[in-house]
């Protein structure tokens, strides 16, 4: 199924075509190929704005996941009918997600980073960010330290696949 993708931001430049496919790949990891989903990319004052009038917390924020279908954590959706195929929406605040001191995720799209002596790569963070707002479409949340560590790992684990 489909992944619509709107930029509604100008501060950073959005390279649509290798997100879709890092957001493709990360719902095939979960299982939920068949489902559709919204991104949108935002900057800080929508972000702000949303995560103000559904949380809140009227700051800009990274993610803010709106579920179509309410499931518990690692389960799928069962739609009734074929309108009924959406995972929901998710927006990308890429202007809180790209500033300092993320700049030094953003060389070449990966990031480096060194554990004892092995050489570590990360995700790019917008990736990195989307599998945690898949996450939150799939039930997952981090409430409490269980939730939490139940959420990491599940994060951890699509980002390896």
């Amino acid at each position: 199924m489909s992944v619509a993708l709107r930029n509604a931001q100008r501060s950073v430049p959005v390279r649509r075509a290798p997100l879709r496919r890092a957001v493709c790949a990360l719902r095939a990891a979960l299982g939920a190929s068949r489902f559709d989903v919204g991104l949108v990319c935002a900057g800080n004052a929508l972000m702000q704005r949303l995560n103000g009038a559904y949380r809140q917390c009227p700051e800009p924020t990274d993610v803010l996941s709106f579920p179509f279908h309410q499931v518990a954590a690692g389960e799928l959706p069962r739609p009734r009918c074929r309108d009924e195929y959406n995972l929901g929406g998710i927006f990308l605040g890429g202007e809180y997600i790209y500033q300092p001191p993320a700049r030094a995720w953003r060389a070449a799209g990966l990031a480096r980073g060194s554990v004892g002596n092995t050489c570590v790569v990360f995700p790019p963070p917008v990736q990195v960010t989307a599998a945690h707002g898949l996450c939150h479409l799939l039930g997952y949340r981090h409430d409490t330290k269980p939730e939490w560590e139940q959420m990491y790992q599940k994060e951890a684990q699509i980002l390896e696949e």
